[in-house]
Order: C-alpha cells, then sequence, then structure tokens
C-alpha cells in the first residue's frame, strides 16, 4: 500500500503510446514499445505516467473521440501488452495514469449507434442529448470557434439535433439518465481493477445541460462526482481522480468539493500568466491569478502544467491578454488553433535555454503537481504545418540514427512525420545526444527533478509571496516544518538586483541548492541579491542544526521484501547519498554529492544478497561510479545487527503492514563473499541488466573455500575479506573503466617472479558495463603477518620517546642539525642519539633495499608496452615542473583562505611558510633546469608505511593501486621510482610526528606546550636519520640502474623535488580534512626545503 495522497509529491510525465517507441515496425508507436522505455522515464526521475486516450477510436481527435471504453486500440497492442507495461511501471515504481472522456464518446460508439436508431425517448435514445431545434442552450459558449459553429449537430438518421460541447463528431453523453452512470462506473471500474492508478476525466464541466445557464459548473455536476468519488474510495485504495475543468481558479476549485469529488485539477489560469509573465518581464500576472486561486482542501492538489498537451491554451485569459499573447508568442498565424497556441515549449521560447530553464524551475517549484510533456526534457520542436493540433505530437526523437530511433519502419510509413527543421531536427535534438552531453538540457531537467523530489517543501510546503521593489524579479517562500524553500527569479532578459525583506529568517545561512553554496547569513537589513537574465535561485534557508542529516529510509508499496527495496530506486539512491560519506572506503568525503543514481542491481547468491552499482554527481566534481553490496534483514536478524553491529546499516526500510527491516553492508555476509570467490574458479556469471560478472583464477575448485571467513578492518580505500590463513579478497569500491593497476602490477610481479615480496595473485573478477571492463575484485594469497609497517614504526617511534625521556639528559648528546638526507647517508648518529635510533635503522635499511629491489623488477626490458620502460626528457621535466607548480599555488592559494579558521600558533607558522613561495617553487624549477638521465617506469604509486605488511622480519607490499583520488588513467602513467621513494620518506615523518602525538595522548609525554617543543628536534632526528637509513638501503641496491640519474645533483634535484610535492599534497589534504595536523605538512615542506 502507497502513500493514499502520492499525487501530491508525483512528477508526472505525459505521452502518447503512439508516439513514444515503434516495438514492430508499422510506425505506429505501441505498448510493448512504451514498457521498453520505461526504465529511461526512471532514469530522468518522473514519478508517475500519464497516458493519453488509447482506446479504439476513429482517431479524429487524437483519441478524445473513443469508440471503445473497455479495449485498446489495435495499432497500440493487445490488452496483454497493457497489462505486461502497467506491471512493469509498478514494478519501476511508477503510478499510471490514463484517460476516461466521460463528457462524450465518438459517433462510432455502439451506444451512439445504438441511440440513433433507436425511438425518441427510449433509454437507448436518451444516452444522449437530443432536440428537434437547435435553439436550446444558446448561452453556452462554442469551445472550438474555429471549426464549430454551433453546439448542435443534425443527425439524418434520427432525425434529430445532437448535442456536443467539443466537435460535431462527439455527441455528448446525457447525464440526467442514470444508465449512463452505470455505464461510466462499469468502465472506470474496467480500468481500476486492472491497477491503474489514476483517472483524467476529460471536460468533466461539462457534463449537464441546463436552460439559462452557459451548461458549465452545473451544481448536478457537482453531485455526480461525489457519487463517482464515493463509488472509487469505496471499492479501491489511493486512487486518484483529475479533473480537467478549464475554468477560472473559484470556478475550478469547487471540482475538490470538500475534498469528497476529485483529488486533483489543473490549473489553467495560471499556465499563460506564466509565459505572459516572462514576456512582459513582470511579476503580477503570476501573483494576480494565485492571489484570486481559494484555498483547496487539505488532500487536494493542483496539476500544473507549461502547455495542455496539445497546446498553450488561451481560454482563461481576457480578450486583451489573448491579443497580447498572439501577438508575442504565435506571430505565424500557422501557429494558432482554437483558442490556443499549437507549440511545444523551446519554440514558444523561441529556443532560449535560460527562459525554458527559468520556466520549468516555477513549474518545479510552485504549488501543484508538475506535468511534463514527452520530448520537453530535451527541447524538442513541432511542425505547425501538420494540421489540428499535431504539430506537437510527432515521434520521440531517441536518436539520431533513421526515424530518430523511434521505429525502424518505412519513413513514409510512421503515423506522423519527424521534426526536420534545421534547428529542431531529430539528428541533432535526441535523447542519446543530450543523455551522452552532461550539459545538456536532458541532464539539467534531470537534476531539477531530483532536487524536487528531495526537497519536500516544494511538494507539501505552505507558500508565500514575498513583495521586493523589483516588479521584474518574482519571489516566494515554500516552508514544511523547519525548513523553506525561497525561490527567487528574474523574468526579465537583463540582470536584475534586488532587495527582499527575509528579516523573519535572521541568522539563518541561505544555501543555493542547485550548486550547495552557502551564501552570507540574513541580517536584520533586507537581503541584497545580483540576479542575471532569465536567472533563478532555490535556497534553502534551515538553521545549522536543523540540516543534520536523518537516518535514510526507504518508504515500501508493498510489505518489506528483497525486490521491492532494490526497485525503490530512487529512494535507495537517496539513502546511499546520506550513507556513502561515512564509509570509510568512499574516497571523496570532501566532496558535496548532489546525487546517487542506482544504475545497476546484480543478484548474488541465495542469501537476498544484491551488488548496487551507483553513479555518485557531485557538485564540482567528476562523477564516480561505485559497488555496494546490500542485503536486506528483518525481524530478529534486523535487530541482531543494529545492537551488534550497527555500523552495517544503511537505510531503514518500511512497508504495509507494519512490515520493517533494514538494508545493510553486504560484505559482511559471508554467502556474498563467498560468491565472489567462487567466480574465480567456475564459468558462472552474475547478471544484471546492464552489468555482468565472471571471474578467473587458478584456486582449484575440488579445495573447499577456507574458514573463517572475516571482514578485515584496517583502513582503505577497498574493503579487504580473509579466507582463513590462505586467501585475501579484496573488492574494489570505485568501479573504473580498465584493468585497475592492482591487479596489472600484482599479476605482472607475480608472473615475472623476480620479486617476491608481494601477495601473489590467484584470481580476479571482472565486470562487464557499458564502459567497458571494469576491476571488481582481486584474490590473493593470504600473508601471515604481525600487522603493517605504520603500526610498527608507530611502535619503534615510540620506543625511541620511551627510552628518550628516561635517559639521562648528559647521556644523551645533542639531537644534531638538520642536513640534507643524501648527506646524511653513511654517516653515524652521534653519541648518544646513535643508541636511541639503533632498534629502528636496520628494518628502515632493509625496506630501502626490498624497494630497490621491486624498482629493479618493475625496469626490467619488457614486451609489454604498458611495462617497458620510457628515457626521462627535457619536455617531460618541463610539464613535471608544471605540475609541481600547480599544486603548489593551489595549496598555498587554500592555505592563505584557511588562514583565518587555523587556530594561532598553527597561523603563524602559516604566515612563515606563505612567504616562502617563491622559494619553494625556485627549488621546484631546478627540475627542468637541464636534462636529467634517468628512467620512468610503473611504480607502486601511493607508497607509504600503511602499504607493507611487516612479517616479523621482512616486509611485503601490497596495494598497487596509486593514489585512490586520480584517476585510473593518470595511475598507470610511468614516473621516476624517487616519487615512491619521497612518498616513503614523507611516511616516515609522518610516523615521527604521529609517535610523539600518541605519547602525549597516551599521557607518557606531558601536554605542556614548551615540554613537547622540547622533544621535537629529537623525533625531527629519529625521522633523518630512520629516512637516511632506508634512503642508503634503497640507493645501494640500485646503484648504477639507469632507474636513478648517475649525476649526484640531479638525483639530489629530483628527489627534493618530489619530496617537497608530497609535502605540499599532504598539506592541501589536511587543510580540507584535518586541519589541526596541517603542522606535520608545513614542518615537513620546511625540512626538505632546509
Amino acid at each position: 500500500m502507497s502513500d493514499p495522497r502520492w499525487y501530491q509529491e508525483a512528477i508526472i510525465y505525459q505521452t502518447h503510446v503512439r508516439a513514444f517507441q515503434d516495438s514492430n515496425n508499422d510506425g505506429i508507436g505501441d505498448f510493448r514499445g512504451l514498457t521498453s522505455r520505461l526504465d529511461y522515464l526512471v532514469d530522468l526521475g518522473v514519478t508517475a505516467v500519464w497516458l493519453l486516450p488509447f482506446y479504439p477510436s476513429p482517431l479524429k481527435d487524437d483519441g478524445y473521440d473513443i469508440a471503445d471504453y473497455t479495449a485498446i486500440h489495435p495499432a497500440y497492442g493487445t490488452m496483454r501488452d497493457f497489462t505486461r507495461f502497467l506491471n512493469a511501471a509498478h514494478d519501476r515504481g511508477l503510478k499510471v495514469i490514463t484517460e476516461l472522456v466521460i463528457n462524450h464518446t465518438s459517433d462510432q460508439h455502439r451506444w451512439f449507434q445504438r441511440a440513433r436508431r433507436a425511438p425518441a425517448g427510449s433509454p437507448e435514445r436518451d444516452f444522449y442529448v437530443w432536440s428537434d431545434t437547435p435553439d436550446k442552450y444558446e448561452e453556452a459558449r462554442i469551445i472550438f470557434t474555429d471549426t464549430e459553429s454551433s453546439n448542435w449537430a443534425w443527425d439524418p438518421v434520427a432525425g434529430a439535433y445532437y448535442w456536443h460541447r467539443f466537435f460535431s463528431h462527439q455527441p455528448d453523453l446525457n447525464y440526467d439518465n442514470p444508465l449512463v452512470h452505470e455505464a461510466v462506473f462499469e468502465a472506470l471500474d474496467f480500468w481500476l481493477d486492472k491497477g491503474v492508478d489514476g483517472v483524467r476525466l476529460d471536460a468533466v464541466p461539462y457534463l449537464y445541460e441546463r436552460e439559462g445557464t452557459m451548461c458549465e459548473n452545473l451544481p448536478e455536476t457537482h453531485a455526480f462526482l461525489k457519487q463517482l468519488r464515493a463509488h472509487v474510495d469505496s471499492k479501491y485504495e489511493n486512487r486518484m481522480l483529475l479533473a480537467e475543468a478549464n475554468q477560472w481558479p473559484e470556478d475550478a476549485v469547487a471540482y475538490f468539493g470538500d475534498g469528497d469529488e476529485c483529488h486533483m485539477a489543473f490549473h489553467f489560469p495560471l499556465m499563460p500568466r506564466l509565459f505572459m509573465a516572462v514576456r512582459m518581464e513582470n511579476r503580477f500576472p503570476i501573483i494576480d491569478i494565485l492571489d484570486q486561486t481559494p484555498e483547496i482542501p487539505e488532500n487536494a492538489a493542483w496539476a500544473i502544467f507549461l502547455r495542455n498537451h496539445d497546446e498553450l491554451t488561451l481560454e482563461m485569459v481576457t480578450d486583451e491578454e489573448r491579443d497580447y499573447m498572439y501577438r508575442v508568442y504565435a506571430e505565424d498565424p500557422q501557429a494558432r488553433v482554437n483558442v490556443g497556441i499549437r507549440r511545444r515549449l523551446a519554440p514558444l521560447l523561441r529556443n532560449d535555454r535560460r527562459q525554458v530553464e527559468l520556466l520549468n524551475s516555477l513549474l518545479l517549484s510552485l504549488p501543484g503537481t508538475p506535468v511534463v510533456y514527452y520530448g520537453d526534457e530535451i527541447g524538442m520542436g513541432d511542425n505547425i504545418y501538420l494540421g489540428d493540433r499535431n504539430s506537437v505530437r510527432t515521434p520521440m526523437q531517441w536518436s539520431p540514427d533513421r526515424n530518430g530511433g523511434f521505429s525502424k519502419a518505412n519513413p513514409q510509413q510512421l503515423y506522423m512525420p519527424l521534426i526536420t527543421d534545421p534547428e529542431y531536427h531529430y539528428e541533432t535534438v535526441n535523447v542519446e545526444a543530450q543523455q551522452a552531453n552532461s550539459s545538456s538540457l536532458w541532464w539539467w531537467t534531470k537534476q531539477m527533478l531530483a532536487q524536487r523530489k528531495a526537497l519536500e517543501p516544494l511538494s507539501r510546503g505552505d507558500f508565500r509571496f514575498l513583495f521586493p521593489d523589483n516588479p521584474k524579479v518574482l519571489a516566494f517562500e515554500r516552508s514544511l516544518g523547519s525548513d523553506t524553500v525561497l525561490v527567487v527569479a528574474n523574468l526579465s532578459r537583463r540582470t536584475q538586483p534586488v532587495e527582499i525583506d527575509l528579516s523573519h529568517h535572521e541568522g539563518v545561512q541561505p544555501v543555493e541548492i542547485l550548486g550547495q553554496t552557502p551564501f552570507p547569513s540574513i541580517g536584520e537589513l533586507p537581503y541584497f541579491l545580483t540576479v542575471g537574465p532569465y536567472q533563478f535561485y532555490w535556497f534553502l534557508l534551515s538553521r545549522a542544526e536543523e540540516r543534520r542529516p536523518e537516518t535514510p529510509r526507504i518508504r515500501l508499496r508493498s510489505e518489506v521484501e528483497l525486490d521491492a527495496a532494490f526497485r525503490a530506486r530512487t529512494q535507495l539512491g537517496r539513502a546511499l547519498a546520506t550513507d556513502l560519506p561515512r564509509r570509510r572506503w568512499f574516497r571523496s568525503k570532501a566532496q558535496t554529492i548532489r546525487h546517487v543514481d542506482v544504475l545497476d542491481v546484480v543478484p548474488v547468491a541465495s542469501a537476498g544478497v544484491r551488488l548496487v552499482i551507483v553513479e555518485v554527481e557531485y557538485l564540482d566534481h567528476e562523477p564516480e561510479k561505485y559497488i555496494v553490496p546490500l542485503s536486506l534483514h528483518a525481524g530478529e536478524d534486523a535487530a541482531f545487527i543494529e545492537n551488534h553491529d550497527p555500523d552495517r546499516v544503511v537505510a531503514h526500510v518500511t512497508g504495509t503492514e507494519g512490515t520493517a527491516g533494514i538494508l545493510a553492508d553486504a560484505v559482511a555476509d559471508d554467502e556474498a563473499v563467498r560468491t565472489l570467490l567462487e567466480l574465480t574458479r567456475t564459468r558462472r556469471r552474475l547478471k544484471g541488466t546492464t552489468v555482468e560478472l565472471r571471474g578467473r583464477g587458478d584456486f582449484p575448485r575440488t579445495r573447499p573455500i577456507p574458514e573463517p571467513v572475516r571482514v578485515l578492518t584496517v583502513e582503505q580505500s577497498n574493503t579487504s575479506v580473509a579466507f582463513g590463513e590462505e586467501l585475501i579478497l579484496k573488492i574494489y569500491r570505485r568501479l573504473e573503466a580498465g584493468e585497475n593497476p592492482d591487479i596489472e602490477i600484482n599479476r605482472y610481479l607475480t608472473e615475472q617472479g623476480e620479486f617476491r615480496h608481494i601477495a601473489p595473485v590467484r584470481g580476479t573478477v571482472t565486470a562487464t558495463t557499458p564502459d567497458g571492463p571494469v576491476s571488481v575484485a582481486l584474490l590473493s594469497e593470504f600473508i601471515v603477518n604481525q600487522g603493517d609497517a605504520w603500526e610498527y614504526t608507530l611502535g619503534l617511534v615510540g620506543n625511541f620517546l620511551d627510552n628518550l625521556t628516561t635517559t639521562l639528559e648528559s647521556e644523551r648528546g645533542t639531537p644534531g642539525r638538520i642536513r640534507h638526507l643524501l648527506d646524511v647517508v653513511g654517516s653515524t648518529p652521534p653519541p648518544g642519539l646513535a643508541d636511541l635510533v639503533s632498534m629502528s635503522l636496520p628494518s628502515a635499511d632493509l625496506l630501502g633495499q626490498r624497494t630497490g629491489e621491486l624498482h629493479l623488477a618493475l625496469a626490467r626490458p619488457t614486451e609489454d608496452e604498458s611495462f617497458t620502460p620510457l628515457p626521462m626528457s627535457t619536455l617531460y621535466q618541463r610539464s613535471l615542473y608544471q605540475g609541481m607548480r600547480t599544486n603548489v599555488r593551489q595549496t598555498l592559494a587554500l592555505l592563505r583562505r584557511n588562514r583565518s579558521s587555523l587556530d594561532p600558533e598553527i597561523r603563524d607558522r602559516a604566515d612563515e611558510l606563505l612567504v616562502r613561495e617563491g622559494e619553494i617553487l625556485e627549488r621546484l624549477r631546478r627540475v627542468s633546469s637541464g636534462r636529467i638521465e634517468a628512467l620512468r617506469t610503473r611504480i607502486h604509486g601511493d607508497y607509504h608505511l600503511g602499504q607493507l605488511l611487516f612479517t616479523g622480519n621482512d616486509f611485503v607490499v601490497i596495494d598497487f593501486e596509486g593514489e585512490p583520488q586520480r584517476p585510473l588513467s593518470e595511475r598507470r602513467i610511468k614516473r621516476s621510482p624517487l616519487r615512491d621513494v619521497a612518498g616513503m620518506i614523507r611516511s616516515y615523518h609522518y610516523a615521527a610526528r604521529s609517535g610523539l602525538i600518541q605519547r602525549v595522548e597516551e599521557g607518557v609525554v606531558g601536554r605542556d606546550p614548551e615540554a613537547i617543543a622540547a622533544l621535537e628536534p629529537w623525533v625531527d632526528a629519529w625521522f633523518q636519520w630512520t629516512a637516511a637509513s632506508f634512503l642508503g638501503g634503497y640507493l645501494r641496491v640500485t646503484e648504477g640502474a639507469p632507474i636513478l640519474p648517475p649525476n649526484e645533483e640531479h638525483l639530489r634535484i629530483l628527489l627534493d623535488a618530489y619530496l617537497i610535492e608530497k609535502a605540499v599534497y599532504e598539506l592541501g589534504y589536511e587543510l580540507n580534512n584535518r586541519p589541526g595536523w596541517a603542522p606535520i605538512a608545513m614542518a615537513g615542506i620546511e625540512f626538505h626545503l632546509a
């Protein structure tokens, strides 16, 4: 069971079945074609589909001339096709709204054919309204004035006139006949029984006729609608009736009754006034018509649109306003039809993207449920020379292929020609082209619909106009609970200043919603904004404590069960947008998430696990794809996870009948990771809609999977699972097209066999995706270890400090002065210090040797181009300097911006560093001052102490992914091995300072700043001699190898540059994530400049 007021939060997409997609190549769209495109609608972000009439019909009025209420037009398919469409839509969480044309039928309907032949006065004859004279009801207006001269038409068979408010081939039903009521109820029940969610009641104001009236909005009509509503409510749950009442607001509001007639009604008078306001550059038409709009029942909703599907309707305007609209929007008389303008949105606005976005922003933010007409999301054009209102009923433009991807039929066979106007040609304006361009109108629309769904005040919030002095600017608020959305729209073609009284929000900081940009806080004075031509702002006004994210929650339309939970993709995406930043493997914590799209859901095993493939879109960063294994739990299982492992919970799930459960991270689910391991030794595949996983490996199928299975909790950007002490499965959370360097380098070294200090590869899992092959997981041998080298080194620093603080000052000696590391290599520490650092130097020397051996293995000649070494060149050196220079300039600019927010002691150090910017750049410039003879090879790329396992007497190198925040292609670039060396040296520096901080936090070292300052030179001395020992071991192994410059000065230049670059990178990271740690990076820069 869904929300009974789902229509208040809906985003409705209106389309013709025949115009959307042709499945059988007869040139006419059909239900099978429409079903095949439902995923497109889900991706766009709409929540309901409104289908124009699809019943048997002569099609003289686009299907509104119905010949049979309970059948499908054969050109559109069969009833079975409709049922499949309806089920598929519901499976995707889409509501379906159909048409019920209850005012009239086609003159071909069997009811009319029977009536015209039945005796006058008989019940059959009285299904319609007859007269012997055309003079009755003369006060009723003629609606289609361009084609009809009377509301009466002569029928020679009946020998009488019949009443028609629309075309003469559409006779009106006689609602004074109870049998008509019964027939309409039966037709309505037929479709509601099938599961249709909503019904649009066409031309509902004209059901009854009374002499001396306009025959519109009569009391009898409302009495009938109350009966209809009671009938529906008594038999069905959560269904919706939508009134097409093209009336002034005070008349249209009557169709809600007291909440006991129609659930929804179109707000026709608002539509033309949106266009009027933009062309007049004045907000008055919008404010005036909404001021005239009465309050509606709490359970009701307006439906608002930018055109009444076929046209910009001009019935509910004055004669003067209609004349104005014709002059400015329909200069070509061909564009005029009946009392309206038959044009699509883009041509109406002369294809001005700014105006299109402005009007859509108002559609999505003014009170009411928005209706989007098919093709408007890509800015489709029209053909006003087709006649009637067919100008805007042309086939949907999917691609630049034949017939725009709509049909493979002969183009002459299409029900209507495609748009070939040069400006709107289907080869240019189509879904495929716009989906490939993130700056397109399609992507903008998708983003706006996502924001509309995320901002509940826009769907159910209160509405309040604001009245700035500038009439060219429209401003209003939508409020719900503690959240307010402020909308400011410039209706002018020129930039406008505006001051808005927001004193009732004093102290609140507006956040611009689309860019998540904080604006200055609101004070007592009017709030000043400059708004560009046709620009709009959506601001969220809520205090910081009110913006804390709630626990993600997914509400299902059924009981809590697996498939339903993963079909709710929009809600799942919202939940993950909240959850992902909490996960240690999520790489872009510093970025602001715009929204998360669920791209595919891949079933795994029988335990109810799904691999969810998502794309995360950011405000100021390229999109990223991730794999998120999830499982659904209910009852005791869910309670156990919440109580004992709450970090696994991704979202709470609620369903009907009080059912509840949780979605949880499934990596801790043994069955899920076992299935991934099994892929490496079987031919089994896991298939989603667009993604397929397969594996390969050499772990024997006859061997049982080692036990126990446990998730490793080390801090890293992926997730690793150990199987006993034999295998380890690493799951790559971020998905990028191409082979992950971790797999590539590990496999190369495993096959080469010369460097054995790695975890040998035993298998891989790869996904086939629309973007190409993607690495999903790596299966390696488990290395028995005593932890990583970082923890081991922190222990060495702790021992050093313990020994230092217990050694008499007379026996310590002095820490010595800071020297260049290359000058320290091969030297002996001064007396006293030598004893203190003696435990640390052998392991550092050994690590240096292993690093050298790794680099030599990666530099061997090979026919594999991915690993063939390349010589450094002056051009490469210049580009290397440019990259380093950019990093320095950007990081120091960040330091300047953040300076005021730093602690005073850090601020002083920052000032000292900022004045040395020129010195830093000059040191880096030396990289490009002359040719350096050395090789560029594949390297580790993210080399630090955390990337090594300590086995007790040796080191094993792991995680060859490279720096996780960089694109995969960049991580595969060949670089100088000294970049790895610099990374490890910087890691030793962090270990030294972190060890001191750790001892302070443990109380071993006092918190007195002077005492800490006294120990810092000793910690730096430990770093200097340990790093020199590492560097010495490295240089011994690589001596004479072409990977390093033979010239010692060039070696010094290159090493200095990489050390400074790494320390500057660390400074940027700390400023963005841990400002209190920035002094470590600053000290590193100063150290390497010494």
